[in-house]
């Protein structure tokens, strides 16, 4: 697991807390930083899986050299 995973999953877990707490306040805008929070966070982490998924492919294809 590498950091822009860690990090990612984490925005998104922020993300969904301030989507919930916008709602039950009633607050559209804290509500939508949630929203993106967590899509940004989605992004983060699918940009780590990618990186952790090319150096494991690296290092199984030096392996079998």
């Amino acid at each position: 697991m590498n950091k822009d995973q860690v990090e990612g999953r984490v925005d998104q877990v922020k993300g969904k807390i301030k989507e919930v707490a916008g709602r039950v306040v009633g607050n559209e805008k804290l509500e939508a930083e949630g929203h993106v929070d967590q899509a940004s966070g989605k992004v983060q982490s699918g940009y780590g899986d990618t990186k952790e998924n090319a150096k494991d492919a690296v290092k199984t294809g030096v392996d079998k050299l």
